[in-house]
């Protein structure tokens, strides 16, 4: 039989099949010993087959087969570093949650799931919430940190899961697609989600005041069916994120702006730090590209991991 896999625990998988029934499915010993780095070898969102199996007049699944997957998102394991994580996978859109406090959320996060995103070609939009609860100041942080993400061609939409101001427009962004919502944990990603779907009522939590970062409340991915032609898949909280598998020469390529001007450096393996006749450096000279977004793409190259709540967001 062949079915979606719409819930991951680690060790059983529910697998939605093609005529719509639920098996709670498990998989073979050999999977985990096959070469695969990841700590789930199975992702939600993956197309498996697998054989039913009734024991105790149980019936469950063994799966035995993994489609080939057009996309993924990948982190490296919080726990394990030689280890990755695959957050989901055959997905058509992220939306990437975003609060500029309470809890905050820094642009080499940001860059670091971006770069992620643009390698396995997965449209990312931007998603600022909590408006409503800023004051003047850390609104214009908000339009600052927008306009240099919209510059270089990401959408980005300042929205309030708790007074549902611009949650039409992500729905309408939603039809017909699978689509992934994440960030940190306390962004309010089951807030939005539940404004969204409000049959969902997915767990919430209040920010910890001590550290004013979220608690988590989601500990698993999970695929819901939407009743407006839509998927959604929500994730746990992510307080970091590692790029994973990428040579130094291609790092560059997943920074759109750039990509756009690589043509133009003087060498064609120009790394953008110190060769000579560099367009990405002539254009950081002139305010054309972001200062934070290049620290992010040095921290990448230096492969120095993200540290959650200790970098500065800074206008320079």
């Amino acid at each position: 039989m062949t079915g979606l896999v719409y819930k991951s625990t680690g060790s059983w998988y529910t697998v939605k099949t093609l005529n719509g029934k639920i098996i709670e499915c498990r998989i073979k010993g050999k999977f985990r010993i096959k070469g695969i780095k990841s700590t789930n070898p199975i992702a939600v969102g993956d197309i498996v087959d697998f054989e039913l199996e009734t024991k105790n007049d149980e019936v469950t699944g063994i799966i035995h087969r993994i489609h080939e997957r057009k996309n993924y998102v990948i982190r490296k394991s919080v726990n394990l570093s030689k280890q990755t994580h695959i957050i989901a996978s055959n997905v058509d859109q992220i939306f990437l949650l975003i609060t500029i406090d309470n809890p905050p959320t820094f642009t080499s996060f940001i860059d670091r799931f971006l770069v992620s995103a643009e390698a396995y070609s997965i449209k990312t939009i931007l998603l600022f919430n909590k408006i409503d609860a800023y004051g003047d100041d850390t609104i214009l942080e908000v339009k600052y940190l927008a306009s240099i993400y919209r510059k270089i061609g990401y959408q980005c939409i300042g929205i309030s899961a708790k007074t549902g101001k611009n949650v039409e427009k992500v729905k309408q962004l939603m039809i017909d697609n699978v689509s992934i919502f994440t960030g940190h944990s306390g962004v309010g990603k089951s807030t939005l989600i539940n404004a969204i779907e409000s049959g969902l009522n997915l767990k919430t939590k209040e920010i910890s005041e001590q550290h004013q970062q979220g608690q988590h409340t989601t500990t698993f991915a999970e695929m819901f069916d939407l009743s407006f032609d839509a998927k959604i898949i929500d994730t746990p909280g992510i307080k970091g994120f590692g790029v994973v598998d990428m040579e130094k020469e291609e790092v560059g390529d997943y920074f759109p702006e750039f990509f756009e001007l690589k043509q133009d450096c003087k060498f064609n393996n120009c790394l953008h730090i110190h060769e000579p006749k560099c367009a990405v450096k002539e254009a950081l000279d002139v305010d054309e590209i972001a200062i934070s977004r290049y620290r992010s793409y040095l921290q990448i190259l230096d492969g120095e991991e993200e540290h959650y709540r200790t970098d500065n967001f800074e206008k320079e």
